[in-house]
């Protein structure tokens, strides 16, 4: 049986290693989870989100532990860390207060002789698919509303936070839920297309829910779609820059670009960078040194194109997967930190001669998760954002997730979307009821 060690990015050195599960032991997880559904779904919605808010409550209790996981696995500035459990507390209470009234029965009116409503019920087995940047909030995100809805989940996480998501299995356990409501499996990074692929073609998972890289969306979706099962896909310097809503590209137009690249750089070259548990740190390592890698080559590929550094450009000497704070200018459309997704602490800088420019440069990306537009002019920005296509548009403020608003992306960044009221109906049955009324003679049924 394959294993997983966790590895701090901050030393490159090993903190544990975790038997990883083949098909057989995540289908026999799956049997245990699918088997629980019924009775969890049976729990009055108001006896589930109390259970929910309790995952809340736990998770505060235990921040300082949870946040210092975090911190050791993925390298998150514990600043970061201990913010994150909050969110991910904060969207416990969120669906615990409103989750029950998303969720009602709706009385549709249809006649006199006929009474009609909609509800929406649970589908079953949800199978999670999560990414290591977020370890704690991708989680509670999609599993506040989608255990509160009724069904019950397996979390397959990223190898490399394995020691995260068996804490989250824990916090489930230790706030009064059922053992096999919510499990976690480990899974070996050679495993996870073998038992990724025979979890989601068995009839027992009903539908998945992935947070990840183009590559791995392209994936579960082709597998889920082969088998008729829903799925959900999504796809500057927060989070040592590995956030998919952290900033990448700063399109600005000529008349500020020299003043704004000047201020942008001299403020990014000040950003302190060293151990994630030092509470003045800004930037941590990267979480994994591959990562680093990638981001390197993509960064001397733009340099050797044409681009400009301000500041940064390289990883740093030393032991963990440090990367300088970077920013880049005189980028062009074809350079790699522009037309490819960059996963760290680099910006780069597009000069543009107008708003129309600007919206054309901002369309030509193949994601369209967040766009964040800046003015002076509110009612111009607003104007500016509305031509670009995005699952989310900020004027005058920074891109974020807020459990009250519904998160997802557009293009490649995805589809489906999560938090808000959408997220706390997206994996349910939307079912029609009719009662009376008979068929009207002549009147087609369908």
């Amino acid at each position: 049986m394959s294993e997983v060690t966790t590895v701090d990015p901050s030393t490159g050195l090993p903190l544990a290693t975790y038997p990883g599960a083949d098909v057989d032991a995540a289908l026999t997880v799956l049997a245990a989870v699918h088997g629980a559904q019924p009775a969890w779904a049976a729990r009055p919605v108001e006896e589930r989100a109390s259970l929910v808010r309790a995952v809340g409550a736990q998770l505060r209790a235990q921040a300082g532990e949870l946040a210092g996981l975090m911190t050791a696995e993925m390298g998150k500035p514990v600043g970061e860390a201990r913010a994150e459990v909050e969110k991910s507390a904060t969207a416990c209470d969120y669906y615990a207060d409103n989750g029950p009234d998303f969720l009602a029965m709706r009385r549709v009116e249809t006649g006199p002789a006929r009474r009609s409503w909609v509800a929406h019920e649970p589908i079953g087995v949800v199978l999670a698919v999560m990414p290591w940047n977020f370890p704690f909030w991708q989680v509670l995100r999609f599993a506040a509303p989608t255990l509160l809805a009724g069904n019950t989940a397996i979390l397959k996480h990223s190898p490399n936070v394995t020691g995260s998501a068996l804490a989250i299995e824990r916090v489930f356990r230790d706030a009064g839920l059922p053992e096999d409501v919510f499990r976690s499996i480990v899974v070996a990074e050679a495993d996870v297309p073998e038992v990724s692929r025979a979890l989601i073609e068995d009839d027992r998972i009903a539908a998945v829910s992935l947070t990840g890289s183009e590559r791995a969306g392209a994936a579960v979706a082709s597998a889920a779609g082969r088998v008729i099962k829903k799925s959900l896909l999504e796809s500057r310097f927060i989070n040592s820059g590995q956030s998919c809503l952290a900033a990448k590209r700063f399109v600005v137009q000529a008349g500020v670009a020299e003043e704004f690249s000047r201020r942008f750089a001299a403020a990014v070259a000040d950003l302190r960078v060293g151990d994630p548990r030092d509470e003045a740190t800004a930037i941590g390592p990267m979480a994994r040194s591959d990562l680093r890698d990638g981001l390197a080559r993509q960064v001397r590929d733009s340099v050797a194109a044409g681009a400009t550094v301000l500041t940064g450009g390289s990883p740093l000497d030393g032991p963990g997967a440090f990367f300088a704070p970077t920013v880049l200018t005189d980028v062009t459309l074809d350079m790699p930190v522009l037309c490819e997704e960059t996963f760290g602490p680099v910006a780069a800088v597009v000069v543009v001669a107008d708003d129309d420019e600007a919206v054309r440069v901002a369309n030509t990306t193949r994601y369209g998760l967040g766009a964040s537009v800046w003015s002076a002019d509110e009612d111009r920005a607003l104007a500016v954002g509305r031509r670009i296509t995005s699952g989310a548009l900020f004027v005058n403020a920074v891109v974020a997730s807020d459990p009250r608003l519904p998160f997802g992306g557009t293009k490649r960044s995805g589809y489906g979307r999560e938090l808000g009221e959408p997220g706390a109906l997206e994996f349910t049955n939307a079912r029609t009821y009719v009662v009376g009324g008979g068929v009207p003679v002549g009147a087609a049924t369908e």
